[in-house]
This record gives C-alpha cells, sequence and structure tokens, in this order.
C-alpha cells in the first residue's frame, strides 16, 4: 500500500514537473548536466503543516495571502521596536528575550508552486498535516519533552550544540527557518553539494552511486542521486539516530534513522528551482508524506555562519539552569518549539 502511495504521489509530480518544464529552457554545466548553480532561498511564510483555520484548503486567493502577509509584516515591525535598556533584569532562569528581530529573516511570502499560492508546505496527504501513527505520535512528543530537559548538553538540540543547523534546514527535507534560509548548490561530474548557510552544513550528494554498507549513519544523512531527464534525483537514508527530531519556528517532525527522503530538484525559471519531497518512514507514520516549495534567486551571497561546537552560548544556558536547581525554580529560557 505505501509503495503504491509513493508511486502515485510520484507520477503527480512528474505530470506537474512536465507542465513546468515545457516553457523553460534549463541551462546546461560544461559537462551537459542541468544547471542548478548559485545561491537559492527556501525562506516561506507557510507552514510545513496545514492550520485548521484554511479548512484543509491548500490554495487560497491572492486577496487572502495579501491580507495574510500584512499581518506577517505588522507583527515583525512591532517586535523589532528598540529594546529598552533600564528594563528590570530577569531573575535565574527566566526569558530574556532577544533584542529584537532585526536579525531574524524568516521570508515574507507564503510560497506560490505553479501560481498557486499554498497554505501549507505538505501535499499529501490532501489535508495537510502529517500521518503520524500512534507509535510515532508518541516519539515526536517524547522528543519534544527531552528538548526541555538541561541536565547536560547531550539532551540539548543539535543546533543549540552547533552540531547541525536548526530544525531541518540543512535536510533532507529541507525546511525554512528563522534566518539564514539560503543554499548554495555546487556541481561537478561526480557529485552536487548542498551548502546551507545555517551553521554552514554541507551535504555532498555522490551521483550514480550506492548508499554505504555498512552504513555510517552521518550527519543529515547519506545522500545518492541521480538525473532523471531535467531533475536531480537525491535519495537520502542512514540518519544520525541524534538527529530524530527536526524543530524550528512551525516546521516540526520526528523521523527514524531509517527514514527515506526522497528529494527532487528542477529548475522551472531562471530564478525558481521547484523543490519537492517524499519521506518514507514506516516507524513513525501510517503513510509516506510529500511536500513542495520554491527555492528563489534573491541575488544574495552566502556568508560565514560562525557557530561552533562548544560555543560559550551552551555553558551559559547549563550555568543558568544549575542556578535554577539551586533555587527549586523550573528553567525554561527559551521556548522549546521555537528553534
Amino acid at each position: 500500500m505505501q509503495k503504491a502511495l509513493t508511486m502515485a504521489f510520484a507520477a503527480a509530480f512528474s505530470a506537474s514537473l512536465h507542465a513546468a518544464e515545457s516553457d523553460h529552457a534549463v541551462p546546461l554545466t560544461e559537462f551537459g548536466d542541468p544547471d542548478l548553480q548559485g545561491v537559492w532561498s527556501i525562506a516561506t511564510r507557510t507552514n510545513l503543516e496545514r492550520a485548521e483555520r484554511f479548512n484543509g484548503q491548500l490554495v487560497i486567493s491572492p486577496e487572502e495571502a495579501a491580507r495574510i502577509e500584512t499581518m506577517f509584516a505588522a507583527g515583525l515591525e512591532r517586535s523589532n521596536a528598540p529594546s529598552d535598556p533600564d528594563r528590570e533584569a530577569p531573575a535565574a532562569g527566566q526569558n530574556v528575550g532577544g533584542y529584537n528581530t532585526f536579525w531574524m529573516d524568516p521570508g515574507n511570502r507564503l510560497a506560490e508552486v505553479n501560481g498557486e499560492i499554498r497554505t501549507s508546505i505538505l501535499v499529501d496527504p490532501e489535508d495537510g498535516r502529517l500521518p503520524y501513527s500512534e507509535r510515532g505520535r508518541a516519539n515526536f512528543a517524547a522528543a519534544m519533552q527531552r528538548r526541555q530537559s538541561y541536565d547536560g548538553p547531550e539532551v540539548r538540540p543539535l543546533g543549540e550544540r552547533c552540531m547541525v543547523g536548526f530544525g531541518s534546514s540543512g535536510g533532507p527535507p529541507k525546511l525554512p527557518v528563522l534566518y539564514n534560509n539560503l543554499t548554495r548548490i555546487v556541481q561537478t561530474e561526480d557529485h552536487v553539494v548542498l551548502l546551507a548557510e545555517m551553521n554552514h552544513d554541507a551535504r555532498i550528494v555522490r551521483l550514480d552511486s550506492v548508499h554505504r554498507d555498512p552504513p555510517l549513519y552521518p550527519w543529515l544523512g547519506d545522500s545518492i542521486g541521480r538525473w532523471e531527464g531535467d531533475t536531480l534525483v537525491v535519495e537520502t537514508t542512514n540518519f544520525h539516530s541524534q538527529q530524530s527530531l527536526r524543530s524550528s519556528l512551525d516546521h516540526r517532525f520526528f523521523g527514524s534513522s531509517e527514514m527515506r527522503v526522497t528529494e527532487r530538484f528542477t529548475r522551472v525559471a531562471d530564478d525558481t528551482i521547484l523543490y519537492q519531497f517524499t519521506v518514507e518512514d514506516p516507524e513513525n507514520y501510517s503513510q509516506p508524506w510529500s511536500g513542495e516549495l520554491p527555492m528563489t534567486d534573491t541575488g544574495e551571497n552566502l556568508f560565514e555562519y560562525a557557530c561552533h561546537e562548544g560555543n560559550y552560548a551552551l555553558p551559559g544556558i547549563l550555568a543558568g539552569a544549575r542556578v535554577a536547581d539551586a533555587e527549586g525554580e523550573e528553567y525554561a529560557p527559551t521556548d522549546p518549539g521555537l528553534q
């Protein structure tokens, strides 16, 4: 059943890609492959899952989208107001907050695919919700609960430890985060490198290869790729066990080490790559689930992201927790689902 669902969605992807490709001449590299190189942004205000307020509707009108985007912009403007340096300092264990949202760049537009303004990145299942099994929902809840522990560095999120980027910015699947949503794509005849700006995560895709046996379970998984016409197809599995929870903003999901992600990158315009993915993980989901979003050329450069393992933030976080322990208070310096 799962294989049939996956094949059906792959066929739908192929149909949409054929329509998108028909009017665009895809540039080629010097060695003849479709040229995906450049710096691309996945920033969007569209969430992974569809909010209940949309009543299951995947596509909305430009007028409704403009209203939602205006609300987003107003919220950012309010939170970007100057900080008050004279406010009373918070007690140990309380949320110190950020200065403002000047450095935040989650995107200001809803995702548009094939001329349609989308209410969710998920397109399958049709309701736009993750199809967790009972076991998968329990795994997700337990992982979110562990994020509220400050007993030591090992229980803190990987992004907080500077091991990999927050959420699923490096993928797969690639999902937006609070800032640094750019990806540089570099191609050779044998490899494609997907360099995410968030924490400089470089995923190296081996073309026309096979997954390593025995598996190594690296950060970001083991990715192999192939060309299907103008589309780069990347298959990834064997994920590091500590990378099971991906959580940033409202893009959250749980996956096992044996999760298999199939991505499709197709250049549908000079300034747009259509990014599509399907996730198969029987350990946590009742069926495969799929999504799509545009990767856009913003003309921006990729700058260094200097977060590194063991930087000073983590000792400060743990020190605050120890002070809170001594004072008999609960330590909650950040929203565990924010990043």
